[in-house]
């Protein structure tokens, strides 16, 4: 089943692969993008290599929030969510714990260092605490070997 991650932000803010590697560096993850990522461009899956290992990613989306507000017209708390931010992010992944991982420390880094919004499959608003919860929770199942 796939799950998404909303990223909402202002176009403007949306940062290059070495801005956003930059800010994932500076907040001590271990995860580094593929070197070929490229904001607007790419769609479909990113590599990524989590903790030394390569066989890990997600898939990435780019939209105008008005196109997802078009798409939910009758959601007052979507809208609500977006604010005045005109771009989204969609982060997706399956049930990988390892992929989930790599989702949450990019989620995290667009929230503190780009001004994203940042919101589980439309469902209100992640706190970057909440986010660091999550992500030694699946790193407790990457190292009982869940995937």
């Amino acid at each position: 089943m796939s799950q998404t991650q909303f990223a909402f932000l202002k176009k403007e803010n949306v940062p290059s692969r070495d801005q956003l590697q930059s800010s994932i560096d500076a907040l001590g993850f271990d995860l580094k993008l593929d070197p070929k990522f490229t904001p607007f461009k790419d769609e479909g899956f990113s590599p990524c290599i989590l903790r030394g290992e390569d066989n890990v990613g997600f898939e990435i989306f780019y939209e105008r929030t008005s196109d997802l507000i078009e798409e939910d017209e009758d959601d007052g708390e979507f809208k609500e969510l977006i604010g005045n931010n005109d771009y989204s992010i969609s982060l997706c992944w399956g049930g990988s714990f390892k992929d989930c991982t790599c989702v949450l420390m990019v989620s995290i880094a667009l929230a503190k260092d780009f001004g994203a919004t940042i919101s589980y499959e439309g469902d209100g608003k992640e706190t970057i605490e909440g986010m660091q919860g999550g992500i030694q929770e699946c790193l407790e199942e990457i190292n009982k070997g869940e995937s």
